[in-house]
Parts: C-alpha cells; sequence; structure tokens
C-alpha cells in the first residue's frame, strides 16, 4: 500500500485517489465509517520503526489537522507492517500529509485527542514466535531459543570496538550449546547473575566452530534473562526497554526452572558469605562496596561487606585517607565485617566505573591465606602473616569479574536483610547521631502495675531489665525495658523530618521553605533563550493567581513526545520559569512536575538542593553526592503509573528517603537513658515519613502521640508507661572515643482504648 506525501503548496485532492472523501480530525469518532475517509495534516511526531518478527513492523505518529492551531485537535496513529516501513521511508516530521485509509491487513486505531491531553491507540496484537528446542538446531539459521545457563563469562573488551560475552547453555534436551555475543553497548548484553539462570535470545544465527553448533547474535537480537530460582519472581532482565513478554514465555521459564532443579547438569553454586570463606577457596561474593581506592595502575581496593564476619583474619590495607573514595573509616564493629579485595589488570577499569553503595557479586575470588604484599604500598604496608586475603586476579578466565546488582534482585534483597540485622548493632552515621544533647540522671517513681501505652512487635526472648542494669551489661543486643517518657528533642517536631541516602547513607535536613523559593526565584530569573531536548514539545501554560482577582501568567512547559504519543500527557511537564508557590498551585492539575531552568542556552534541572519533583503536595529530593543528574527523556512504556523512582531513575537522580529522627530520653525508677528513635520511627508512630513532610494529618498524630506520652495521666499523676525494645551498639563520637547508644526498635505506640481520647 503507498503512502503519499504532498509537497509544500499541492492543492486540495492533489495526490489523493479520487474514491477517497475527507473529513476533518474533529469529526473522526468511534462511531462512524472511516474507511473510505482521509485527513490532510502535517506529522508533528514521527516514532521510531520497531521491528517486531521477521518483516513486522510497528510505528507510532502524530498528525496534527493542516493550518490549525496548537490547541487544535490532532490524531494518533498506530501502523503496522509493510504501511509502517513505508511511511518510515516516505515521511518525514514536519511533512503535511493525508494518511492512507486503514489496510484491511494492517488495521490502525486512531482516537481524537489535544496536544495536552492525548490518548493511547488500540494496542496491535502481541506476535507470535517460535523456538527451537537446542538438540534439534541445525547450522546456518536464524533462530529463537531458551535455555539454561551452565557457564558464562562477563562481557569483555574484544579487540574491535564491541564488549564480548560467552556463555553456554543447555535444555531438557540436554544438549550444551556455546554463544557469543558481540555489542557495543554493555546495556545489550545479557544480563546474567549466576549459574541456572533462565535466557531467551531471539534471532541468534547457528554456525559450525570446532565440529560442533555454537550460537552468534545477529541483526535484530535481542535478550532477556531470569533468575533461575524455582518459585522466585518471574522478571524478565532486558536488553531493550520493549519486548514481547506473555503467559507462555512465563510457563517457559517455569518449566525450565523445575526441569534445571532436577538435573544435576548445573554445577553448585559458589556463592558463599564472608561467614563461610575457607583459605585457598575460589568463590563467588555478593557485597555491598562501601569504598574504593586507586593502589596503582594494575590493582585497586575494593573495601566491601555482606553483613557477615569472616572466621579468618583479613589482610589490612593501609592507604592514605584522601586516595580513597567513600568514607575513610567506620566504627569498630563495623570494621569487623569488612574484607579489602585487591582487583588486578583488567579489572581495575571495571572498578572504576563503580559507585559507592553499588551491590555487587564478585566472581571468582580466590582467598589466599599466609603472608600478602600489597603492590604500590611496599614502604608503609608491612607483611602481614597468617592473615587471609582477596585477590580477583586479571583476565575472563572461569568467569573472573565484577557485575553490579539490581536493588530489585533477589539476591540484593537477601543481602539487605542481612545488612539491616547487623545495623541494630552499628547505625548509619554514628557521629551525626551523637552530636548532641545530654541530661544528667534522674530517680522517678516505680511503674508499679500500670498498663503500658506500647506494644512490642520483636520476638526475642530476653527478660525485661531496669535502665540501671542495662546500663552496666555489655554493649551490643537487644533488651526490653519499661520506661517513661521524660523529654524529648527536637521540641519542634518538624525538625525530626531528615532526608535520607541509601546509598553513601548520609543524613541531612529538609530545606525550608524560604531556600526553596530563592532556589526557584533565582531560576526563574534566569529566563534567556534556550533550545529544548530534541525529544520534548514546547508549549506555554497558564498559572491561576493565588487570590481572586490577580492576574494569571504563562509559563514555558515542555513535554515528552513520546508520552504523548502514549497518552500520558498531563502524567509527567517540565516546568520553566515558575516561582516555589506557583508551582505548589499548578502541582494540583499534573501527577509529575520537575522544575527546570535555564542555563547556557540548555534546558537543564535546578540545583538538588530544591526538589526535583513536586507530586500533589509531596516533594521528592535528590542526594547530591551519588546523584547523575541530567535531563532526559523517561520512558513509560509498560508502566501503568509514572512515579518518583521511575523520573528519578529517567533523570539519574538517586532519591532521598524521608524518615523520622528524635532523641528521647527514657526514665524508670533506677536510672535514665538517651535513646534514638529513627530506624523504626514509621512503626512507632503508624506514619510514614513521607506523608509527614506532606500531610497535616500525618503531623498532627505525631504531635499527639509525643504530647500523650510527655504528659502526666490519671490520679497519680504520672507519665505513661511504655514497653520498649532496645538495641545497643558501639559508636564513635566527634572525639573518636568509642561509647554505647540505644535505638528504639520493634516498639508501636498503641494508645489504650480505656482511655479518654485527647485533642
Amino acid at each position: 500500500m503507498p503512502v503519499h506525501v504532498l509537497s509544500e503548496g499541492a492543492g486540495p485532492g492533489a495526490q489523493v485517489p479520487a474514491h477517497l472523501t475527507r473529513i476533518s480530525i474533529s469529526l473522526i469518532s468511534t462511531s462512524i465509517d472511516c474507511s473510505k475517509k482521509t485527513v490532510k495534516g502535517k506529522v508533528v511526531h514521527k516514532g521510531r520503526l520497531v521491528s517486531l518478527a521477521d518483516d513486522d513492523f510497528i510505528l507510532k505518529t502524530v498528525i496534527q489537522e493542516e493550518d490549525s492551531q496548537p490547541d487544535t485537535t490532532s490524531i494518533n496513529v498506530v501502523l503496522l507492517g509493510a504501511l509502517a516501513k513505508d511511511f518510515n521511508q516516505a515521511v518525514n516530521q514536519g511533512v503535511s500529509r493525508p494518511p492512507p485509509p486503514a489496510d484491511p491487513r494492517s488495521p490502525l486505531a486512531a482516537k481524537r485527542s489535544s496536544t495536552l491531553s492525548a490518548e493511547v491507540s488500540r494496542a496491535p496484537k502481541a506476535p507470535k514466535y517460535t523456538y527451537v528446542k537446542l538438540g534439534d538446531l541445525k547450522p546456518g539459521a536464524v533462530v529463537n531459543v531458551y535455555g539454561v545457563v551452565v557457564f558464562f563469562k562477563q562481557p569483555f573488551k574484544s579487540r574491535g570496538t564491541d564488549f564480548c560475552s560467552t556463555l553456554k547453555i543447555t535444555d531438557p534436551s540436554n544438549r550444551k550449546i556455546g554463544c557469543t555475543v558481540f555489542c557495543e553497548k554493555l546495556d545489550n548484553h545479557p544480563k546474567i547473575f549466576r549459574i541456572g539462570d533462565i535466557i531467551r535470545m531471539h534471532r541468534v544465527k547457528t554456525q559450525f566452530f570446532n565440529d560442533s553448533i555454537t550460537l552468534v547474535n545477529t541483526f535484530g537480537f535481542s535478550v532477556v534473562t531470569f533468575d533461575g530460582t524455582v518459585g522466585g519472581a518471574v522478571e524478565p532482565r532486558a536488553s531493550s526497554r520493549s519486548f514481547h513478554f506473555d503467559q507462555e514465555d512465563r510457563r517457559t521459564v517455569e518449566e525450565l526452572r523445575s526441569w534445571a532443579a532436577s538435573q544435576t547438569v548445573l554445577p553448585s553454586a559458589p556463592t558463599i558469605p564472608l561467614s563461610a570463606v575457607q583459605p585457598k577457596a575460589y568463590f563467588d561474593l555478593t557485597c555491598q562496596l562501601l569504598a574504593r581506592a586507586d593502589i596503582d595502575c594494575t590493582c585497586t581496593l575494593l573495601r566491601v561487606w555482606d553483613g557477615t564476619r569472616c572466621p579468618h583474619r583479613l589482610l589490612k590495607v593501609i592507604v592514605a585517607p584522601d586516595a580513597i573514595e567513600g568514607p575513610s573509616s567506620f566504627s569498630t564493629e563495623k570494621e569487623k565485617l569488612i574484607a579489602n579485595i585487591l582487583a588486578y589488570d583488567n579489572h581495575v577499569e571495571s572498578a572504576k566505573q563503580l559507585k559507592i553503595g553499588d551491590f555487587l557479586r564478585i566472581y571468582n575470588l580466590r582467598a589466599i591465606p599466609g603472608s600478602s604484599k600489597v603492590p604500590g604500598l611496599t614502604s608503609s604496608q608491612s607483611d602481614q602473616v597468617d592473615h587471609l586475603a582477596f585477590h580477583l586476579h586479571g583476565g575472563t578466565a572461569y568467569g573472573r569479574g565484577i557485575r553490579v546488582l539490581p536493588e530489585n534482585s533477589p539476591d540484593v534483597q537477601e543481602l539487605k536483610r542481612t545488612i539491616e540485622g547487623f545495623a541494630e548493632d552499628d547505625e548509619l552515621n554514628d557521629s551525626a547521631l551523637l552530636e548532641i544533647w545530654s541530661t544528667p540522671p534522674e530517680s522517678p517513681s516505680d511503674a508499679g502495675t500500670a498498663e503500658s501505652s506500647t506494644e512490642r512487635s520483636c520476638s526475642h526472648d530476653v527478660q525485661p531489665t531496669t535502665l540501671s542494669e542495662l546500663k552496666r551489661s555489655d554493649p551490643g543486643g537487644v533488651h526490653h525495658v519499661r520506661v517513661q517518657l521524660r523529654s524529648y528533642e527536637p521540641q519542634r517536631l518538624h525538625q525530626a523530618l531528615k532526608l535520607y541516602c541509601s546509598k553513601c547513607t548520609s543524613m541531612q535536613d529538609v530545606p525550608d521553605d524560604e531556600l526553596v523559593a530563592g532556589l526557584f526565584s533565582e531560576a526563574s530569573g534566569d529566563s534567556g533563550p534556550c533550545t529544548p531536548p530534541a525529544w520534548a514539545l514546547s508549549g506555554r501554560v497558564n498559572i491561576p493567581g493565588g487570590s481572586s482577582g490577580s492576574s494569571k501568567r504563562a509559563l514555558g512547559v515542555h513535554l515528552s513526545t513520546q508520552l504523548m504519543s502514549e497518552g500520558k500527557t498531563k502524567e509527567l511537564i517540565f516546568l520553566m520559569g515558575s516561582t516555589l508557590a506557583e508551582t505548589c498551585r499548578l502541582a494540583s492539575g499534573y501527577q509529575n512536575i520537575v522544575p527546570v531552568r535555564s542555563s547556557g542556552g540548555q534546558l537543564t534541572l535546578l540545583d538538588l538542593s530544591a526538589p526535583f519533583l513536586f507530586r500533589g503536595r509531596k516533594r521528592y529530593y535528590g542526594c547530591r553526592r551519588c546523584s547523575e543528574a541530567a535531563l532526559r527523556e523517561p520512558s513509560a512504556e509498560g508502566v501503568e503509573l509514572i512515579d518518583e523512582k521511575i523520573v528519578a531513575e529517567a533523570l539519574g537522580i538517586q532519591l532521598l528517603k524521608f524518615c523520622l529522627l528524635m532523641k528521647l530520653e527514657l526514665q524508670d525508677a533506677t536510672d535514665t537513658l538517651e535513646v534514638f528513635l529513627w530506624r523504626d520511627a514509621e512503626l512507632f508512630f503508624s506514619v510514614s515519613a513521607e506523608d509527614a513532610a506532606a500531610n497535616q494529618e500525618a503531623q498532627d498524630r505525631i504531635r499527639q502521640t509525643m504530647d500523650f506520652l510527655s504528659s502526666p495521666e490519671g490520679s497519680t499523676g504520672e507519665c505513661p508507661w511504655l514497653d520498649v525494645c532496645l538495641s545497643a551498639y558501639r559508636a564513635a563520637d566527634d572525639g573518636g572515643q568509642n561509647r554505647t547508644c540505644y535505638q528504639i526498635c520493634h516498639t508501636a505506640f498503641t494508645k489504650l482504648p480505656s482511655e479518654p481520647a485527647r485533642s
């Protein structure tokens, strides 16, 4: 079916078949027959041509009525098959054209829309793929296959411009097939985390090599991998943003998982924690990167932990503090859990790409016992006898390498749980929790038989103790106490709200409105001309006045053309030149607003001291240390709701989490004790910190809880009694001295039904 492109100035009906009748876009609806109708318009957006299978294509475009104003109607069109291919070759964005009538072989879906509220066109029928069993492979064919990974190497640099991945797979035919993947971009390589993962490859070529069939990627290659654990979530790890995956694929993955679990074809998993490492062993380690330092051009030091303690004495590496990326020191207890890994040769370059806080899997790590000398540090580093050293030797033999694991990986989730278990003994940034507050002891009245206003949710089998006994006990562990609240800080509860980065474990105050308003004012003052990104469609939006009678003004707004074509126009806008108050008013009409400014003639994000995103009344901030912020087009393909995580990932921003941090002074008949309320503060108040940052009702609940706990009750005139679980840990203060700290955990406030309500 041909595509007709009209030249500029072409007369009415030029090049249009005579049997077609032209109608206005505004008249198109699902209730009329459009089979012999045509419209004339300009292509204002042309998406990329996507190949679904051999000779099967799809393309999205947006056509606006000719001579129409920007706020008039347009039409979304989805082209399929040969028609999509012809359109891609014949039409450029900005060309006036009449879309041809619907082809019975290529049904297209189109609905009316405006440029600020586009609707999603009807999705095409998903393609059907055929998969060849590995035992049926013949040379010289391009095929689609499924398999279970029995060996793999991380991508390594080839002699050309590409990276190379090698792996070996099998399936129930019990045939093992080698695979080689050459791709210039690392993201296009298989995301394999361990032996036993399931892999699906489309468009791989079979060929003979060393008297056996091997697979090599070819044009249109795509790959998806899955965790191989039976019963685990079937989460695709894809090399492209769009891929086909349905219930039949899910069944195939689950069948391969079950088959692999029942076979002996898979070698035993070498992944073990630090607590199980034995000398002379080669093993895979799942861990978190805490710090790194370059020793010399052939060796890099990686300081990692997995929340467990190696039973052997580990090699200590002395590095100048200014040479370390990340914290240069940790608390005494945490240092006992940290392993120093020396990565050599080709792994030095890989290590430079790692970020502090990344979760890693290090493959084929070697535990070397005995005397170890650190390269490049011979003048300051002495031989250490009977210490265990961890070396990642150069090369890629036996799959040796480093892989960054995504945070949603099951192995990372398990690692986080292990690390959080230690966190009760060693806090995020201990000196930050110790730099304030001290009050002399005082002995209040006895608890008697009064009922508690809190309950513990832990399962610790420990006997209740008094505060004086607790202070005399050895540091560490958990303790149950029955206490009253004597005082708390900060008294202004909004100051208890903090921003926490899970990557670098830093904590900071939430910027006040005066500071944020100043940043917006400074950004709005720079209203010089700027060039928006190629993917953005620019326009204007009216900001309503703050009070009746006040004037409206129009501000620059930029929209993602991809989101517009998907009918998600109002779900995300980039707003330029607004004040803080105007942004807050406009936030009620759009799901996500990203404030931007002009800088050097380009559109950029605001300084990360200001919120990078507004979602209704909620504001979201990014970590200045861990973010690599840049204005990029977000992708929402296959996503029902665009939330703060999707926006932050698209913009390269490490999202900061709201948390509550308070210091409480507790008392019983024997002593007083200062404790922190942080990790389980949301459990204690039954309020999320994110809600407390934007919701008055949540703020009132925290205030009422603290007022109740610090106010005398009943005929005795005593404050309510609390059953509390405390974790004890050692931490270094600003002077470098270790002291014991305490934190409330596994405890929730529960007001007794018999107590009168307090306003």
